[in-house]
């Protein structure tokens, strides 16, 4: 599995999380992992862009189907041995995924002790009702659909950094 890196947000975007939520210590940060599921190459280099082009600072590991994103997070398979007492700062979930799809992966996330708090975004192309009912009934933190067009996806990206990077604070045991 790749490891990408990508730079942290833009001067002026920090400043406004920075206006928002003042000498807030963000746990990290800039130091934490962005996991990125996504099996579709087109779908995952225009993830990578939209981040790099919002200067994203934070590692970025891409799992390219679901069995891949479990192996990281349960360090097992290829990544047996993987210290996981270090988790994700985000996971961002594409649903439409080979092997094992996207609504099961987050199940077994919600399910087990260790990962049951990460927060993760279902970042999909689907527009199916059910998807998202589902999506947000099994504990997803938020679903995005990925827009078409590339300088909308990078707005969108900006604004999941500004929110999930800046505002939100992770829960105790992942900062």
């Amino acid at each position: 599995m790749p490891t990408h890196y990508v730079r942290k947000g833009t001067r002026d975007a920090w400043e406004l999380v920075e206006t928002l939520a003042p000498r807030r210590d963000r746990g990290g940060m800039n130091d934490g992992v962005i996991l990125l599921v996504e099996d579709n190459p087109d779908d995952e280099l225009l993830a990578l862009r939209a981040l790099r082009k919002n200067n994203v600072k934070n590692e970025v590991v891409v799992a390219r189907d679901g069995v891949e994103a479990l192996d990281y997070l349960f360090a097992s398979g290829s990544h047996a041995g993987r210290d996981t007492s270090t988790m994700p700062r985000l996971i961002l979930l594409d649903l439409k995924l080979p092997k094992v799809d996207g609504l099961e992966v987050l199940k077994r996330l919600r399910s087990d002790e260790r990962t049951k708090l990460l927060p993760v975004v279902i970042l999909t192309s689907s527009r199916e009702r059910e998807d998202m009912l589902e999506g947000y009934g099994l504990g997803a933190n938020s679903y995005v659909r990925k827009p078409v067009n590339f300088e909308q996806f990078v707005k969108a990206v900006e604004q999941l950094k500004l929110y999930w990077l800046g505002l939100n604070e992770a829960p105790p045991s992942l900062a």
